[in-house]
């Protein structure tokens, strides 16, 4: 027979997987526990008739072929197992250990093993009673106290609203998730509750209750519960005295606490978030002491300031009118700012306050009499918990940080509510990121940036990898550049690379940028240079900073400031990504503005609501970003493109010349042209610029049919055809105003405005006979011309005379030279190239094939040539 088994003391989730899984498998017998908590008893002595239960007592004497533990790893025996009888465990826990090769495992975070039975239930349209539905429904809610733990997923939350639909009934569930303490018990809490001791370590607050039972008091965890939901720690510990042993509970809130690494140490086990030990022949004052002897080994750092802070703080003296803290608060788009005198923090300015005196006139005032008086700061290292009360108990929004008597940054309530907004920080991610890393990055290459992370740290600096390069490595495309980010001063750190492993630095002092140029010296001190074809020529630096405009369309005025504004000022969301680089956080992903979520969601999204307004070229930007991710504007974004469509006027030619060619440089730049067609930013630079059907497809055959080599085409003549196509059916007076309002180069530009003789000729070109004439017609435009114009014109006339000509008729020389027309007696001038010429055509057309036939045509035009002056 096929058993369902689960572990004693067995809880509403333990009870209700075992119904969970004989739903799903009818044929396994669900074989309750020796031990049940006392409301699960209560429930079953009502119930029982109406669920599939059967006691150990009462299985058929008869080998158990396979058994299925849910809700626990540890197995409990039962007769008619053997040693390799097959095991299958079902837990919403991670596998903490080896398995037995006859063993199998299925399970996943999740705030109850009954959500991934009855997820399973759901999907198989398996009917269940108003009773199962209740039982499973407390299963959940007793082990997400009533989906409100930490531990609790949204996969928890619709499991439960499913078994509502089946008819679960919540005042059923009411009645026993909340069943009233015995006389004992409540003795014993309340015992618990009088000492219980709060413990600060790492940042977490860590409650220790010991307690004396005259007898054994079962249901030890339903107390652990109680004091959990009353004192809200981070972790908590009870201790009971039985005879001569102590009874651990042990129950935690935090990733940052494993509990059963510390009841394994006392002999027990368990899960992280829960986890018990029977310590014998110990007394409870002693296992308290080695309990709190162990903790701070035990338990990892909490979140700290430091971890969310905002560096470069800016300040101002009390001294400071309201009308230049006003302007200053525009500027940098900073709500607050600490209020310092003498090195003292002595309040803070608020833009609420500020607004408020502008309104009563108050412009010429001081700050002095609008700040918040108090001298309220916090340490780097204080925990994340620390500042939450710091700030409830001030009702500041911005608190300065404080190190060594140095303000050195300031930490605001968006920090706190970014940090809650993201997914409790594990180990596992990071090794993700960091074998990302790894593959996509070349490894002297990576060297040289755990390298350079390591001086920045020296230095007093700290290193990111931020933006595109990021963004790609979370998407699984190829990293082809870095760019490194600087809370420091970038261009020193270059300078210092470069001294300590050559190069040499090329810097650029008013935006705090610097490119460390690698040349073969630096790479030997990494063991040599990436294979060729992912060379690398150069790494970038940037000073962290933030940007302000005078104007919209104005280029942005630079500061130095910390990472979290750096990424601020940055276009899309997606583009807001960072990698810690320094060597106690390398792999850790700063995603300060939802970067991350929109890439699963395949979101362009920018930052603020004049984003497009101070920087129009952001709308060409999106729409390339779109094209080659297969990603999609936000709706409020593509709305706010529409506002500023008028700004693209004000910017320069170069800018927007500049974003047009990175289009044309994608993989399909009629992806992006369309789309910006569809917004209408093609009719907003020139209203004769449209990217239609006849466009895509011509882009489309460039990559399908232009074959380069015919065309003796370079790399950048494909840019120029992809220009030329655009521009190619716009008409003389247009075509002129659309090349000298992109500023497109003499060198382009001379080309392209032969467009208008180049469609002129076309049309005539099906007409012209013999091959001298198709020569003479197009010999003056360059290859690429031609090229464009095969693609442009779909006539095969056009196209087989096209290409006749660039590949046949472009080759005919002839044999005689200048030199020969010398030995036969001619003097040098014009006539030599006419003469050329007429052998050049004589031979296209036939006329002549040999030498002696080119010098008797030589002869008949010289003696004509004569007669002509005679």
């Amino acid at each position: 027979m096929e058993v369902i088994l689960t572990h004693e003391n067995a809880d509403f989730d333990a009870i209700a997987s075992l119904l969970g899984a004989h739903k799903l498998f009818p044929g396994a017998v669900p074989v309750l526990p020796r031990r049940i908590n006392r409301n699960g008893r209560a429930f079953l002595s009502l119930y029982s008739a109406a669920l599939p239960f059967v006691h150990p007592d009462d299985l058929p004497r008869r080998p158990v072929r396979r058994a299925i533990l849910v809700d626990t790893q540890a197995l409990t025996t039962i007769r008619g197992m053997r040693p390799d009888t097959p095991i299958d465990i079902i837990d919403h826990h991670t596998l903490n250990r080896e398995l037995p090769p006859h063993w199998t495992f299925r399970g996943e975070p999740l705030g109850a093993t009954t959500t991934l039975l009855v997820e399973e239930m759901a999907q198989r349209g398996i009917p269940v009673t108003p009773i199962e539905a209740t039982l499973l429904l407390m299963g959940i809610y007793e082990d997400t106290g009533h989906l409100s733990y930490v531990t609790t997923t949204a996969r928890d939350v619709r499991a439960a609203a499913w078994l509502l639909e089946q008819g679960a009934s919540l005042t059923i569930a009411g009645e026993f998730l909340h069943y009233p303490l015995t006389p004992s018990q409540q003795e014993l809490y309340e015992r618990l509750l009088e000492s219980a001791t709060t413990h600060r370590i790492g940042g977490h607050a860590i409650v220790v209750a010991t307690g004396r039972a005259d007898k054994y008091e079962e249901e030890i965890s339903t107390l652990a519960h109680r004091l959990r939901d009353m004192l809200e720690p981070s972790a908590l510990f009870v201790l009971v005295a039985l005879d001569h042993h102590v009874q651990m509970v042990a129950r935690s809130a935090t990733g940052d606490i494993d509990v059963a690494v510390i009841a394994t140490h006392f002999g027990g086990g368990g899960h992280p978030r829960a986890a018990a030990a029977l310590v014998r022949d110990r007394t409870l004052e002693s296992v308290r002491a080695e309990l709190l002897e162990l903790l701070p080994r035990a338990v990892r750092p909490a979140a700290t300031v430091r971890q969310i802070m905002s560096r470069g703080v800016q300040v101002l003296s009390p001294d400071t009118s309201i009308a230049e803290a006003d302007e200053r608060m525009r500027r940098t788009g900073h709500e607050g700012f600490p209020v310092v005198e003498e090195g003292r923090v002595i309040g803070l300015l608020t833009r609420r306050a500020v607004d408020r005196a502008l309104q009563f006139g108050m412009a010429a005032e001081s700050i002095r009499q609008i700040m918040e008086p108090g001298s309220v700061v916090i340490s780097p290292d204080d925990s994340v918990e620390s500042l939450q009360r710091l700030m409830m108990e001030t009702g500041w929004g911005q608190v300065p940080v404080v190190e060594n008597g140095d303000i050195i940054g300031v930490v605001t309530r968006t920090d706190l509510i970014t940090l809650w907004g993201k997914a409790e920080p594990g180990a596992s991610r990071r090794d993700q990121i960091q074998a990302l890393l790894e593959a996509a990055v070349p490894s002297p290459l990576l060297t040289l940036v755990r390298r350079a992370a390591e001086a920045a740290q020296q230095m007093g600096f700290s290193l990111y990898l931020v933006g595109g390069p990021v963004r790609d490595l979370l998407l699984g495309q190829p990293v082809v550049d870095l760019d490194l980010v600087v809370e420091g001063d970038a261009i020193r750190l270059a300078r210092h690379l470069a001294r300590q492993f050559g190069g040499r630095v090329v810097a650029h002092r008013r935006f705090g940028t610097a490119k460390w140029l690698l040349d073969p010296p630096v790479w030997q001190t990494v063991g040599g240079p990436p294979p060729p074809e992912r060379a690398v020529a150069s790494i970038d630096f940037a000073t962290a900073r933030t940007e302000f405009y005078t104007h919209p369309t104005a280029l942005p005025e630079v500061e130095r400031s910390s990472i979290k504004q750096d990424l601020h000022r940055r276009d899309f969301t997606i583009n807001t990504l960072a990698i810690r680089l320094d060597p106690p956080h390398w792999g850790e992903l700063l995603d300060f503005y939802g970067g991350e979520a929109d890439l699963r969601e395949g979101i362009i999204r920018v930052l603020h609501s004049l984003s497009f307004i101070d920087d129009p070229t952001r709308i060409l930007r999106a729409a390339r970003l779109e094209a080659r991710l297969g990603f999609r504007l936000d709706p409020r974004s593509e709305a706010l493109i529409a506002n500023a469509l008028p700004m693209l006027n004000r910017v320069s030619g170069d800018r927007i010349r500049h974003e047009l060619e990175l289009m044309l440089a994608e993989g399909e730049p009629e992806q992006a042209l369309s789309r910006l067609e569809r917004l209408g930013v093609l009719s907003q630079i020139h209203p004769a610029l449209h990217c239609d059907r006849w466009l895509v497809a011509r882009f489309q055959a460039v990559r399908k049919e232009l074959d380069p080599t015919v065309w003796e085409l370079k790399t950048e003549d494909l840019l120029f055809i992809y220009w030329g196509l655009l521009l190619y059916r716009l008409e003389p007076d247009a075509l002129r105003a659309v090349i000298g309002r992109l500023r497109i180069p003499r060198s382009e530009a001379r080309d392209l405005q032969r467009l208008p003789d180049l469609r002129r000729d076309l049309a005539i070109l099906p007409t012209l006979r013999p091959p001298s004439r198709i020569y003479r017609l197009l010999e003056p435009y360059p290859a690429r011309l031609l090229a464009l114009a095969w693609v442009a014109d779909r006539r095969s006339s056009v196209r087989t005379r096209l290409l006749a000509f660039q590949t046949r008729y472009r080759q005919v020389v002839p044999i005689l030279t200048g030199d020969d027309l010398k030995a036969m007696g001619l003097r040098p001038g014009p006539l030599f190239g006419q003469l050329l010429s007429a052998l050049r055509e004589a031979r296209l057309d036939g006329k002549i094939a040999t030498r002696e036939e080119e010098e008797t045509l030589v002869r008949q035009m010289t003696a004509q040539e004569t007669r002509n002056r005679e």
